[in-house]
């Protein structure tokens, strides 16, 4: 096969050399070593697609998004297959990272999906239906997966109240890599892929706030969720939506409650039972516990107009305190 009058040919030792040695630097994090070894590669071999493939998947680690796309385009034009190729799913994270709708638009069509609107379009591909999905906040960090709605292939808008270690709120849009890295199965069945978060693409103005709640009943809980959320915000219970896991636990396959509204002892789970909050939310057997530690996503004006109204409808069944804002 001719590409640009050129054969297409195996790679050299010296490019595939080059190439390994620049993939060990980037997992120890070398990036700019890791650049120089992929740059020379490229001058090698500048007729593979695969060189400037793996010179835009080293900008999409460092996003430098304006690079990742250049690289990512000359991958394209070099491809010998049409559609479905991974060059073009980075070309549509690089492109989403710049807010280049255009260019997304052809990416994700040209990956193989069904993109609404007009192929031309300045406008953010939305309505694309990927339905929901979970995302990993700061993989590198202190990781924390949390449910969003899919806006299209590379962005998520999170549903979930995020712990304040993450430093992510409730309606912010992250984007995310193109690869999951584990799934969360639901007691109905369906099975959804968890993403990891590349940066954050839109900031939420609505703080998080943690509160102490005394509630009777799993309804009394239940209540305050369903207020927070006919308010346009949200409050989730953090004392059984938490459970704390092993990296190789929350990169695998794993039964979710999302939906279900069960508690179920959970031999993956490494939190501590019968603790609200982070530290664990197990209980043994069907044991409610009264004291909840609840994250909830509202503005300052509001919150507290919320907790009162929420004790006035059943003051003998609950009670609020210690309401503090923490992200």
């Amino acid at each position: 096969m001719r590409i640009f009058g050129k054969v297409r040919h195996r790679p050299s030792a010296s490019w595939r050399q080059a190439t390994d040695r620049a993939f060990t630097l980037i997992g120890d994090g070398r990036y700019d070593d890791a650049g120089a070894l992929l740059t020379r590669a490229a001058d090698l071999e500048p007729w593979l697609s695969e060189s400037w493939f793996n010179l835009a998947l080293l900008h999409k680690f460092r996003h430098d998004w304006d690079r990742a796309r250049t690289a990512g385009l000359r991958a394209v034009a070099l491809l010998d297959r049409e559609t479905g190729a991974p060059d073009w799913w980075n070309v549509g994270i690089a492109a989403t990272g710049l807010q280049d709708w255009p260019l997304a638009r052809r990416a994700w069509q040209a990956y193989g999906l069904k993109v609404p609107g007009e192929a031309a379009s300045s406008g953010e591909p939305l309505g694309m239906e990927l339905g929901s999905a979970a995302v990993r906040l700061s993989p590198e960090g202190e990781a924390e997966v949390v449910w969003g709605r899919r806006l299209d292939p590379a962005r998520i808008e999170v549903l979930s109240i995020p712990l304040p270690s993450s430093g992510r709120r409730w309606g912010e849009v992250v984007l995310h890599d193109g690869v999951p890295h584990g799934e969360r199965v639901t007691a109905a069945g369906p099975s959804y892929p968890v993403f990891d978060e590349i940066e954050l693409w839109a900031p939420s103005p609505v703080p998080t706030w943690v509160v102490l709640l005394e509630a009777a009943t799993e309804s009394d809980r239940d209540a305050l969720e369903i207020l927070a959320a006919d308010a346009g915000f949200a409050a989730e219970d953090w004392s059984s939506s938490v459970r704390l896991l092993c990296r190789a636990c929350s990169e695998s396959q794993m039964e979710s409650d999302e939906g279900d509204g069960r508690q179920r002892l959970d031999p993956h789970d490494h939190s501590e039972p019968g603790h609200p909050g982070p530290l664990g939310h197990r209980t043994a057997g069907d044991l409610w516990v009264p004291e909840r530690e609840c994250g909830i996503a509202a503005p300052d004006g509001l919150v507290r107009g919320l907790l009162d109204g929420w004790v006035a409808d059943s003051p003998d069944s609950r009670e609020w305190r210690d309401l503090e804002e923490v992200c």
